[in-house]
């Protein structure tokens, strides 16, 4: 290690500062996960949005939540803090990632019939710019560019506090009819 190196590396978590702390809450994420087969993909998307049924606990991890529902169309927002970051000092791309996960999915889901069941095939993410606590509230955008029996195809935006492109990503859902 270089001498510049060497002194800028803390010698213990005492010259660290101060700790900071983050309590996560959630619900049993049963409760959520026996209403979805019961329930439209659409409907069951605005009971979690309009608080009638709990998120995912994921949601309440990252501090994410849906503020739209629409068929073929979610909409997530989230500020994300520091508890976040990796170690270079920016939001860790697996927040963003997952948000992209979750809104293209979700895009799908609000298309489906009661008993209709998916999971992701994949998930193409391409990260545009870091973001830092500072990038203000992440909207995360997912639209269904191709509905299908078997698959279905969606595509997520995530913005900035500013409105500008942080990351975007593409994906495909594989749909699981009743049996």
């Amino acid at each position: 290690m270089t001498d510049a190196g060497q002194a800028a590396v803390a010698a213990s978590a005492q010259d660290w500062g101060t700790p900071s702390a983050k309590i996560v809450e959630w619900y049993d994420p049963q409760i959520t996960a026996a209403a979805a087969p019961r329930m439209a993909g659409l409907d069951f998307l605005r009971a979690i949005k309009d608080g009638k049924l709990p998120p995912a606990p994921i949601a309440a991890l990252f501090g994410f939540r849906p503020v739209e529902v629409e068929p073929g169309y979610v909409v997530f927002e989230g500020t994300p803090d520091e508890s976040a970051y990796n170690p270079i000092g920016v939001v860790h791309g697996g927040l963003v990632c997952t948000m992209a996960d979750t809104v293209a999915a979700c895009a799908v889901h609000s298309t489906l019939d009661a008993g209709v069941l998916y999971t992701s095939i994949d998930l193409n993410v391409s990260y545009l710019r870091p973001v830092t606590r500072d990038s203000g509230t992440l909207r995360a955008v997912g639209t269904v560019v191709k509905p299908g029996r078997r698959v279905a195809f969606s595509r997520a935006e995530i913005l900035d506090g500013a409105g500008k492109a942080v990351a975007t990503a593409t994906s495909s859902c594989l749909i699981m009819p009743p049996a």
